[in-house]
Parts: structure tokens; C-alpha cells; sequence
């Protein structure tokens, strides 16, 4: 399976509006525009053909005593496309961007019970940190 990864930015929102299936939810448009606009913010989509069948998106952070990473953000793969390696291939070229802009390391989170995202990740050169535990806030 020949796959094209392309890094989206400003002027590519109906592109990432397209490809509304790949996401969680319906892109925003005002979302979309924001994301794409941030130079921090990267939105890498796999395509084969014309058709976008994946993506990878990834935020640096940046702070005074550590420097920049990358954040993977999301990861998303068209099903019938899954366990084929365009997840894989997305997350390497995200791991790529980062070293290209200097980041130190990139790092993501997933469920322990999602066996398809820590294979795909650990197939890319990811390992698991002992005892880390993400905590989250709902703010609205």
C-alpha cells in the first residue's frame, strides 16, 4: 500500500473539513483555521490517492527548564486501513518534524487497555514510562 503524508497549515482547512471521518467529531471550521494557523500546532494526513485514510496531529511544549518537545496529540486511521502501517508511518513523520525542529522528545498518552494504539507506538519506537499517571480536568 503506497501512502502519501502530507503536513497540513493555513489555507488546507478543507482538507482537514474532508476528512472529517478520521476524528473523534466533525472538524470545526474555526477550530480547524486556529490549528492550522498556530506554528506550534502540526497536522500531518496520510492520503493513498486522493482519499485521506489517516492522520497525525502533534502541539510542541515548550518550558524554561526542559526545552521543546512534541505532544502527539491524536491519532487517527481509517479502519479498513488499521494494522497495515499507516499509523505507524504518521507517528514516524511526526517523530521526524520534532527532530527537524529541535524538539527533545515527543511524547503521547493512550489507555493501557488500548492495545492497537500501544502497538502502533511501540512499533515506532516508543516505550511506556514506569509509573506515569495522567490526570484530567473538565473545564466546560
Amino acid at each position: 500500500m503506497q501512502i502519501d503524508i502530507r503536513r497540513l497549515g493555513p489555507g488546507d482547512e478543507q482538507a482537514v473539513l474532508d476528512a472529517g471521518h478520521l476524528f473523534d467529531a466533525q472538524p470545526g471550521p474555526e477550530a480547524t483555521r486556529r490549528f492550522l494557523a498556530a506554528p506550534d500546532h502540526h497536522l500531518l494526513m496520510a492520503y493513498t490517492g486522493a482519499k485521506a485514510v489517516g492522520f497525525v496531529s502533534g502541539v510542541e511544549t515548550t518550558h524554561p527548564d526542559k526545552g521543546t518537545e512534541m505532544f502527539l496529540y491524536e491519532l487517527g486511521v481509517d479502519e479498513p486501513l488499521r494494522r497495515r502501517g499507516a499509523g505507524r508511518a504518521l507517528v514516524e513523520a511526526l517523530a521526524a518534524l520534532a527532530r527537524e525542529r529541535g524538539c527533545y522528545g515527543m511524547w503521547t498518552g493512550t489507555e493501557s487497555t488500548n492495545a492497537a494504539a500501544l502497538a502502533t507506538y511501540a512499533s515506532a519506537g516508543a516505550a511506556a514510562s514506569d509509573g506515569t499517571v495522567i490526570l484530567d480536568w473538565e473545564l466546560g
